[in-house]
């Protein structure tokens, strides 16, 4: 819990200062992950370290591919897989959407651009992604980081909430 907690903190301040996750980061918490299943300290073995990176990355491949999520963020929860194990990752899925909503509404609200943003996802919905690039443009200052409702997700699933 305690390299959950960590990690994600780190990432998620990288995150909102830079808006990148670099990959040695997700390197180091993957790395981290199958070394504490290696050594017995993550109440699961290295196979189920290796089935939640590959969950992980698989729950948030979809995001990615409809525009919504960064490369950075499918690496990082697919990461952190390997700290939470299969069992863990659905319950940090549903956690990280929830906690990604409710921050993307508070800078939505705080950039006075609820309604638009509310529209734009409906559309990015509708459209299955096709107009990502035009709401991700850089002049509508949409882009946010996700590595904090990443975080903040895998904690309370880390935490068995």
């Amino acid at each position: 819990m305690a390299v959950v907690a960590l990690s994600g903190t780190c990432i998620a301040i990288f995150d909102l200062r830079t808006r990148r996750i670099p990959n040695v980061a997700t390197l180091a918490v993957a790395g981290a992950g199958l070394g504490l299943s290696l050594a017995g300290a993550s109440g699961h073995g290295v196979l189920a370290a290796l089935a939640g990176l590959v969950l992980g990355f698989l729950l948030m491949l979809p995001g990615h591919l409809f525009g919504a999520t960064g490369a950075g963020d499918v690496k990082l929860f697919a990461a952190m897989g390997t700290l939470l194990g299969p069992a863990g990752m659905v319950s940090a899925f549903l956690y990280t959407a929830i906690a990604g909503g409710l921050l993307a509404f508070a800078i939505a609200f705080r950039r006075r651009r609820l309604v638009e943003t509310v529209n734009g996802v409906a559309e990015l919905v509708a459209t299955r992604g096709s107009n990502a690039v035009e709401i991700e443009a850089p002049a509508r200052h949409n882009r946010c980081a996700y590595a904090p409702a990443i975080a903040d997700g895998t904690l309370l699933a880390a935490l068995g909430v």
